[in-house]
């Protein structure tokens, strides 16, 4: 898994904040950069968290296939 589906799987499973969810959504889709996010001043304190948590490799790479697989929009 790439980093960037890592980060949008632990900040959607993270927060019960539904613009949070959403945003990770939009992450995982490209539809908005992890730069963007990052300069998102409501976003910022969980973003910092998650890539900490990511760093610390406590992720479940099954876990973060099955959320991409739901949330993933594929355009033909």
């Amino acid at each position: 898994m790439d980093k960037v589906t890592c980060i949008a799987y632990l900040l959607y499973k993270s927060s019960s904040n539904q613009d949070i969810k959403e945003k990770a959504i939009q992450l995982l889709n490209g539809d908005v950069s992890l730069r963007d996010l990052k300069r998102n001043v409501s976003i910022q304190a969980q973003l910092v968290i998650t890539e900490s948590l990511l760093k610390k490799n406590k992720i479940d790479k099954n876990q973060v296939q099955q959320f991409a697989e739901e949330f993933m929009v594929i355009e033909v």
